[in-house]
């Protein structure tokens, strides 16, 4: 994230001594180092959030296309049962579905 060399962390070392002082530098240096902290906590926190968040709607999104895929599945049992009800019934009676020889070509249409 930031590029801070172990010259730029001396020259703001002393700075702060010089400008704080020896007897307040330790608590100001704990009182930075706790904001430092509870800000790298934030940003875990909230890039888990998103993070949970992204996986969330992908389960939301797959399970809607799970729910589209069952009624389409449904449809073609549906289709199935239909197409297997006709071939039964064209099974079991052929005949009316022929027509007797002795018909003349008026009587065919």
């Amino acid at each position: 994230m930031f590029e801070v060399g172990f010259s730029e962390i001396c020259m703001v070392a002393l700075v702060a001594l010089l400008v704080i002082g020896p007897e307040k530098l330790p608590k100001v240096a704990r009182m930075a180092g706790f904001w430092v902290a509870k800000s790298r906590r934030l940003v875990a926190t909230v890039k888990q959030e998103i993070n949970d968040e992204f996986q969330a709607e992908e389960l939301r999104q797959a399970l809607k296309n799970h729910i589209g895929m069952q009624d389409l599945q449904k449809l073609v049992e549906d289709t199935s049962e239909d197409l297997q009800s006709i071939q039964t019934t064209i099974k079991q009676k052929p005949e009316a579905y022929v027509l007797p020889k002795n018909l003349s070509q008026d009587e065919k249409r």
